[in-house]
């Protein structure tokens, strides 16, 4: 599961299909609806919230905003609690981490659009905000 600190923007067609999947399995998790992923790390930031549902939920929102963009049809009914939700903190180090991580992925599946940010600053998703530090504790680092 990844769910992304990065604007999904920033995604390929395969990354945002993915993060929508795996955004929706995360609410179902965080609504008690499923025993599988409850333990999951990347489920941490959103369970620190004072409402996990309504994090998880607006992150989605973006999620599906940037597919609607793209002339694609997500089933925004899905979303249980759309938003919005305070902002959450998110490491400048996870950030660069993040960057470096989907910039692997992005030269091998569409190096074109990898080429044409490379060069830019990472575009945060909405729902976060950057703080100083190092790679989130949550993170499975390789």
């Amino acid at each position: 599961m990844r769910l992304w600190s990065l604007h999904p923007r920033l995604l390929d067609r395969q990354g945002l299909l993915a993060v929508w999947r795996e955004g929706l399995l995360a609410q179902k998790v965080l609504a008690g609806k499923t025993r599988g992923y409850r333990h999951h790390p990347q489920l941490q930031r959103f369970r620190s919230q004072p409402d996990p549902l309504m994090a998880i939920g607006a992150y989605l929102a973006t999620v599906a905003e940037e597919a609607e963009s793209r002339g694609y049809r997500f089933a925004v009914g899905k979303i249980l609690c759309p938003g919005p939700a305070p902002a959450i903190p998110v490491t400048a180090g996870q950030l660069d981490y993040e960057w470096r991580h989907l910039g692997r992925k992005l030269q091998q599946r569409d190096n074109g659009r990898w080429q044409a940010q490379a060069d830019s600053a990472p575009q945060l998703h909405p729902l976060f905000i950057a703080v100083p530090g190092d790679v989130e504790a949550w993170e499975v680092l390789p």
